[in-house]
């Protein structure tokens, strides 16, 4: 980095040393940011019972903030890689920062919708350009950065149900607001990773590469791939959204758990999630994407077809598993998809983030309906097969292999 200090480094290109501080400080804000994301699903049981919600509108929510999130991202990434927007970023905590003080005040379904809404646009911002950051910031190892970026987020998603049952449950949906603060936090060291992404810019009338140093991939090859991906990640996050959204109902009405002991539960399983996540990419770098992202996916198939003929402890251990195997997917999901179209990582980053959400929240709408319309039970049922889809992992090409053939 030293000889390019005061430069931009394009988006897709790094050089020099990982940066690891701008790389700790966004993924410290990722789980702050996530953290906040997943407290209102935490305490769906209590929000449920205050305001006499069915399902449906649970699923309701949850659509709100992740189709919120999802729309907005596509069009942040593909804007910010044409105009770079370093404070950004805090400028996207402090919607969230707002919804998460009008949880807090929240006294009818409308200003649930309205929290979550501004929680997702928060979100929305977030995402692609702190993985732009992280990109900017790896020093060339993109799988590990993205991985160490992406752990924070499965670490915040992980604690936010566990302080929500310590800070929610026992006050009531006002202490929601003590969360604020740690909105407040991250916004304020999204401004100073603002300042280093400033530094960095391209200055006016300095010429930057806009092509990869290796040919890329033939559209047609480009687009199947991305069909493929997308399926996978409609796989994976359908079936997440099972898990995130109506595990504890499905604990406390199979098992008969206490709400207090199902959140504690799902903190157990989003841990698992998160320490899957800071494989993925470190294991990506050193043994290609499409190996994890296969395994990720289909090898989970067996333990979750398992999930929901077994009892409580075999419960427990299998979506620890689960957990650590489907999380390891997205990191090498993401930096192959940016590896299949580079130049585009703003835009690859807020589409496949923006397709993730969309695919949790959505699932979670379709799940809730199905939940009303026969049990939480048949919901898993019909959940446990989704991985299956990970066999198109098959399909996708050795982007490497094909990339250095194509150079030779």
């Amino acid at each position: 980095m030293d000889s390019q200090k005061g430069l931009a480094l394009p988006a897709g290109v790094a050089g020099g040393a990982t940066v690891y501080p701008v790389l700790l400080a966004i993924s410290f804000c990722h789980f702050l940011n996530d953290l906040l994301q997943a407290v209102l699903p935490a305490i769906y049981p209590l929000v449920k019972e205050a305001f006499a919600l069915s399902f449906t509108e649970i699923g309701l929510i949850t659509l709100t903030a992740q189709v919120t999130a999802s729309l907005l991202q596509p069009v942040v990434g593909l804007y910010t890689d044409r105009h770079p927007k370093p404070y950004s970023l805090a400028f996207g905590m402090a919607s969230t920062l707002a919804g998460m003080t009008l949880l807090a005040l929240a006294d009818s379904f409308g200003m649930l919708l309205a929290a979550a809404a501004l929680t997702g646009v928060g979100s929305s911002v977030f995402h692609p350009e702190s993985s732009r950051v992280a990109r900017m910031a790896s020093g060339g190892q993109f799988g590990l950065a993205q991985s160490v970026f992406q752990v924070g987020g499965n670490l915040g998603s992980a604690a936010g149900p566990l302080l929500a049952a310590l800070v929610i449950l026992p006050r009531g949906l006002g202490a929601a607001g003590w969360f604020s603060f740690a909105a407040l936090i991250a916004l304020v060291v999204l401004w100073r990773v603002g300042v280093w992404y400033k530094a960095r810019q391209k200055p006016r009338g300095v010429a930057i590469p806009s092509h990869p140093a290796v040919p890329p991939l033939p559209s047609r090859r480009v687009a199947k791939a991305v069909a493929v991906l997308l399926a996978l990640i409609f796989s994976k996050y359908f079936y997440i959204a099972s898990l995130t959204s109506y595990y504890t109902f499905y604990l406390i009405h199979r098992f008969g758990v206490s709400v207090g002991q199902s959140q504690v539960l799902l903190f157990v399983f989003l841990g698992a999630v998160a320490a899957g996540t800071i494989v993925g990419g470190p294991v990506g770098d050193r043994i290609g994407r499409k190996r994890v992202i296969w395994f990720s996916i289909a090898g989970v198939l067996p333990f979750t077809l398992a999930l929901p003929h077994v009892g409580l402890t075999a419960t427990v251990i299998l979506t620890v598993v689960i957990g650590l195997v489907i999380a390891s997917a997205f990191a090498a999901i993401l930096v192959y998809a940016q590896e299949l179209m580079p130049g585009h990582v703003g835009a690859v980053a807020g589409f496949f983030f923006g397709f993730a959400f969309g695919m949790g929240g959505l699932g979670a709408a379709v799940l809730g309906k199905l939940a009303d319309a026969t049990s939480i039970e048949f919901v898993y049922l019909v959940c446990s097969f989704l991985p299956a889809i990970g066999f198109l992992a098959w399909l996708l090409p050795d982007v490497e292999t094909d990339r250095r053939a194509k150079k030779a």
